[in-house]
């Protein structure tokens, strides 16, 4: 593996290394969400759930679609949906 891609690949596990980033894509891998309801959900401030949005869409591993005046948000594709099913599986696995 050349060090690009190193590099590429521990950016995106960096950015899957904080609970709250894996809780937005926990709730996104169930159905797409606007910011509101995903701040409800995770009983944050609009505010935030932006901030760790921005950083997701960045790294690929979020979508942003427009409806009106709303922003929907989803899982890039099945790739991150896939990485994080299997993230999951090995966690519940290994830790209960």
């Amino acid at each position: 593996m050349d060090g690009s891609l190193a590099r590429s690949m521990a950016r995106t596990f960096r950015a899957l290394a904080d609970p709250t980033r894996v809780r937005i894509l926990a709730a996104l891998s169930e159905e797409e969400l606007c910011v509101g309801a995903l701040a409800a959900r995770l009983e944050m401030t609009p505010s935030a759930i932006s901030h760790q949005l921005r950083l997701l869409r960045r790294m690929h591993l979020v979508r942003r679609r427009r409806e009106g005046k709303r922003a929907l948000y989803a899982l890039d594709d099945n790739h991150v949906r896939d990485l994080f099913a299997v993230a999951r599986e090995h966690v519940l696995e290994k830790y209960g």
